[in-house]
């Protein structure tokens, strides 16, 4: 039978389970990755999961988040991260060497091979032909040991490209485009397999591009082909034993068809305070600009640096715009030197940051209050970039590179200039020198802890009845940054009792407090919930630390993927309304109640909640498989696999 691309990787790794959309299948993982502000703590559950020595083909362990050393607790989880990683056969990518996701692509990827990564923006290695999937580090943990990773059979729509891009429009405006298309949420359980004339007119890391605000729309990942140009990539990358070919069959089928002419696009920004909040720059040309930030894993390719470059090559930037620029690796930094493209973005007045993470996670470089930052990233979502009124608009390096030069949001193609012409390398600079790869006998090597880094909290088992005060009700599209703020709270992230005090902060700072002094007077709590709760990152602490509070579940109208996982993997269990006007019917401080709250769970039956306050019952369903219903049983996967 003719099979898709995506049919074709994943049943090649088919270890558990049948391969029929919506079912459950386990596969087995080639590689991980992982970054610092989420690693620490899969490291620490892969220790107390007593596991020791990675199973898979390659895993590494990336700093990129939180390399501003403001205090110990950030160099404390740097120096536990290295001596984990040489004490397990992990190979360790030392700060300053860049962003996992670019610098994975660039040294790691292979096409035809599986990657889990505890980052929700590792389909950016779909760019190469990989499955990458983004996750909760505690599956990334039980994949390191060998053990499988689940996820829903998947529905696969087919993005059809064809024509070319005109000049001044790039990926960033391909996907922009196909977030106006799907938006944020509805997508859960699907991937997106790119495909169709077009294709051949992308470069991989346009690609990358793509793949990586995927993560955006909801979908599990987004892949493309492997072909000629992957060949060319990888040779560039000194690594061309790596290419195999990836094509559909002809005749393959798919779930949906989405057909889209790359010559009809335009520049487009995502505008203030959602990725899918798509508008094309035409719409709101002419609004004045304070800040830029060119870089990210997104947007911080050789191809979209020098782009920048040569369009600011001999200009200066904006006197009433601040510009910063990071690289997404090493080896892109090492590239602009070699061709002089840091003397014109230095000449002009950037001011040139660490090749990380640092402003699209909001913990450095954050705008003035009411602030309009342009930025190549990927979130946009309120606060995330460390100022709560700021209004960050997400664009094209083309696009942003304009609004330095003029001030304002401006289409590039009004700028009067050539568009510059910068092709792909036939060969990068290869240095890996800042990765520390695994010795022999390195079982001896003492792994250092410092006072910051705590153990793992575990959950108990799942009681038998719910007796839940509704502790926060929230609307639609609740991000991990609403709950689990990222920034300079991250530095916490070794240590729960402390990072959970910034719960829902940005929503409701007593949140936290209230919770906290509810359990401890033993009581059980529960989040209310609109639609599609969770968008965002693979953060579990945006369940690890409601876990640590109290929380028993959680009752939303939609929830998406990545954060629904991680919920049962901590033991709260993600409900959904059965009838979606319920919400309405349910206000914050109600009590709800549920007598056989475990006996319904352990039998796949609808939760029936009842109000203390109303006296109104309200059904509640769950999409759990066996497995994950006696994950949250157990309180979590911790316990689950423990058992085992």
């Amino acid at each position: 039978m003719a099979q898709n691309i995506v049919e074709k990787v994943l049943q090649a790794h088919l270890k558990e389970g049948e391969y029929v959309v919506g079912r459950e299948i386990g596969i087995r993982m080639d590689q991980t990755l992982t970054q610092d502000a989420t690693g620490t703590m899969a490291y620490l559950q892969f220790e107390a999961l007593g596991l020791s020595g990675v199973k898979t083909d390659i895993s590494v362990s990336y700093v990129d988040h939180n390399t501003v050393q403001v205090g110990f607790e950030n160099a404390d989880d740097h120096r536990y991260l290295q001596t984990v990683a040489a004490k397990n056969g992990i190979v360790y990518s030392r700060a300053g060497n860049g962003i996992c996701h670019q610098v994975h692509l660039e040294r790691f990827g292979k096409p035809g091979t599986t990657l889990v990564g505890s980052d929700s923006h590792t389909p950016t290695g779909g760019g190469i032909g990989q499955i990458a999937i983004g996750a909760g580090g505690l599956d990334v943990a039980v994949a390191m040991g060998g053990g499988l990773f689940y996820l829903t059979a998947p529905k696969v729509y087919l993005v059809k490209l064809k024509g070319k891009l005109q000049e001044w429009v790039s990926a960033k405006d391909v996907v922009l485009k196909m977030l106006e298309l799907l938006t944020t949420k509805g997508n859960v359980g699907v991937i997106l397999e790119y495909g169709g004339p077009g294709v051949k007119n992308l470069t991989v890391p346009e690609r990358a591009t793509i793949t990586n605000m995927g993560a955006e729309m909801g979908v599990t990942t987004s892949i493309f082909p492997s072909d000629k140009v992957t060949q060319k990539f990888l040779a560039a990358q000194g690594r061309g034993n790596d290419w195999v070919e990836l094509k559909a069959d002809a005749g393959a089928k798919y779930d949906r068809v989405i057909e889209l002419d790359l010559s009809t696009l335009e520049p487009m920004v995502a505008a203030p305070h959602s990725p899918g909040n798509v508008k094309k720059v035409s719409e709101v040309e002419g609004l004045k600009v304070n800040q830029v930030c060119i870089g990210s894993c997104t947007n911080s390719s050789y191809k979209d640096m020098m782009t920048v470059s040569e369009i600011l090559k001999g200009k200066t930037v904006n006197p009433e715009v601040s510009l910063g620029i990071a690289t997404g690796s090493r080896q892109v930094t090492q590239m602009l030197v070699k061709k002089g493209a840091f003397y014109n973005l230095v000449s002009a007045g950037a001011r040139i940051m660490e090749s990380a993470c640092g402003f699209c996670i909001g913990n450095s470089y954050s705008p003035n209050s009411a602030g309009v930052s342009v930025r190549t990233s990927n979130r946009n979502f309120e606060a995330r970039s460390g100022t709560k009124d700021a209004q960050v608009y997400l664009a094209s390096p083309e696009v942003a590179a304009a609004a330095v030069l003029t001030g304002k949001l401006t289409d590039p193609r009004k700028l009067g200039m050539p568009y510059p012409k910068v092709r792909e390398p036939k060969e990068f600079i290869i240095d890996d020198s800042m990765f520390i790869f695994p010795k022999a006998g390195s079982d001896s090597v003492e792994v250092m802890r410092g006072p910051n880094i705590g153990e793992p909290p575990k959950n108990t088992r799942t009681a038998p009845e719910l007796k839940a005060s509704v502790m926060i009700k929230v609307g639609d599209k609740i991000t991990t940054d609403h709950i689990m703020p990222a920034g300079a709270r991250l530095k916490y992230r070794s240590n729960v009792p402390k990072y959970a005090e910034f719960v829902f902060e940005v929503v409701d700072p007593s949140f936290s407090k209230r919770a906290l002094e509810h359990k401890k007077n033993g009581g059980q709590s529960i989040i209310v919930a609109g639609e599609s709760y969770g968008q965002g990152s693979s953060r579990e602490h945006a369940a690890m630390c409601p876990m640590y509070l109290g929380i028993k579940a959680v009752l939303a109208k939609s929830f998406e993927r990545i954060h629904s996982a991680n919920l049962v993997n901590f033991g709260i269990v993600p409900l959904v309304f059965s009838n979606a006007a319920d919400y309405e019917a349910i206000q914050q401080d109600d009590t709800l109640v549920c007598h056989d709250f475990a006996e319904a769970i352990k039998a796949g039956r609808p939760v029936l909640l009842k109000s203390e306050k109303t006296g109104r019952q309200f059904e509640c369903k769950y999409e759990l498989s066996q497995r994950q219903r006696d994950i949250v049983l157990a309180g979590g996967l911790l316990n689950y696999t423990i058992s085992k």
